[in-house]
């Protein structure tokens, strides 16, 4: 089959590639139809090199139809269409019982020390090969893919392996949970409503958090980023957008929108791809160092690009929340503790646990469509033109927002 490959530091080719088969009882293999290009997929791209070897097939958005199931695999069959969730849980152990699947105790990945297992994404979550391909080995298949309904296009239900539910999960860790109506959950354990919050990057996950947001009735919605072509893109949808390189007050433009005090929640959808630290140059230092070495120094001093974080916390009020959605990859990163702790801020974090979220979301993808997943895409691209797609997707030009790849 054809597949996407990782070859280097900003070096992705479409190669020949073995094709998948049923490795084990619970194992089913899929034929892809659609598969999108996330911004985590620019992380692989441009730092995570020490974490990859060449020909690794990259990729952790992917639906299409079911080849063949393994015997234990009893809820989907071949023909079936599926969404396939970016992480590989089981569904039966303590933590995926708890709506934890990004950290299942069966694909988690104890000698690397890290959570459950993902597409596409380096040895740090089990070297699985990825969904921007033409087949997929789909492990832990009893549970993961979702069968959604045919005579649809894919882009609607596409998102559902990861934009929307992490999106979706990022607004709700920023204390989001829709408009008080009174009853149950609305006391003073549950903290006051929010009313306002700031999204920071208004790439695919930022911008789709400003649509979850405004659906789940937070009043004031604030979308930052520098790229012109993403700030109309949210305008369009009703969100107030600021441009941070025209202000010299980002802190002062927010507070003016927030009755003084600042957002009640922000959502950093940037993560370790901000611009405007020093720690860039130390990336792009390390990207470029043997692998072994590299390796050793992201595990131990690892610093990331701290721009969006740190505007995180200084956007939100006292007593606010910060919801993190972007990537981050740094072992060592300075924060303002002191400063953090003297405002009494709350921070929540972690790859998206898409099943506890997808029966919330999968309501709102019928005819009505109110977060606008039907034309989401910016650009649909054949696999064969992949390379070409993560350059103009990294360098943001021709208004690159979400690419989506079909094999």
């Amino acid at each position: 089959m054809r597949a996407l490959t990782w070859q280097g530091k900003r070096e992705v080719s479409v190669e020949t590639v073995p094709d998948p088969r049923i490795e084990q009882p619970t194992d089913a293999v899929v034929r892809i139809t659609a598969t999108g290009l996330c911004g985590s997929d620019l992380h692989l791209y441009e730092v995570m090199g020490p974490f990859l070897d060449p020909g690794d097939v990259l990729g952790h958005e992917p639906m299409g139809v079911v080849e063949e199931v393994g015997a234990e695999v009893t809820h989907i069959k071949p023909g079936d269409r599926v969404v396939v969730p970016f992480n590989i849980s089981c569904g039966h152990c303590a933590m995926c019982r708890t709506g934890l699947q990004s950290q299942c105790e069966t694909t988690q990945n104890r000698e690397t020390g890290f959570g459950a297992s993902l597409f596409g994404y380096t040895k740090l979550y089990g070297q699985v090969p990825g969904g921007q391909a033409e087949y997929l080995r789909v492990p832990q298949a009893q549970y993961g893919p979702v069968k959604v309904p045919d005579g649809v296009s894919d882009e609607r239900y596409l998102y559902l392996s990861d934009v929307l539910p992490t999106a979706w999960q990022a607004v709700r860790y920023a204390g989001v949970s829709g408009p008080r109506t009174g009853g149950a959950g609305s006391g003073a354990d549950a903290g006051p409503a929010v009313d306002s919050l700031v999204v920071l990057g208004l790439g695919p996950i930022g911008d789709m958090c400003t649509r979850v947001a405004r659906h789940l009735g937070v009043s004031t919605v604030i979308g930052i980023d520098p790229v012109p072509e993403r700030r109309a893109r949210a305008q369009a949808r009703g969100t107030t957008v600021i441009d941070p390189g025209a202000t010299d007050d980002l802190v002062g433009a927010v507070r003016d929108l927030t009755a003084g005090r600042g957002a009640d929640a922000v959502v950093d959808a940037v993560g370790m791809e901000a611009h405007g630290s020093a720690a860039k140059a130390a990336h792009t230092f390390v990207g470029w160092l043997p692998d072994a070495v590299a390796e050793r120094m992201m595990r131990t001093m690892g610093v990331d690009r701290l721009t969006a974080l740190h505007s995180a916390v200084d956007l939100v009020r006292r007593g606010g929340t910060i919801s993190l959605s972007g990537v981050y990859g740094g072992a060592a990163d300075p924060m303002p503790m002191l400063y953090m702790f003297d405002r009494q801020l709350q921070l929540r974090m972690g790859q998206a646990n898409v099943h506890r979220w997808v029966p919330e979301i999968l309501p709102l993808l019928g005819d009505d469509d109110p977060l606008g997943v039907e034309g989401f895409a910016t650009h649909h691209v054949p696999l064969e033109d992949a390379p070409a797609a993560y350059k103009t997707f990294q360098e943001k030009e021709d208004g690159a927002v979400k690419v989506v790849f079909h094999p």
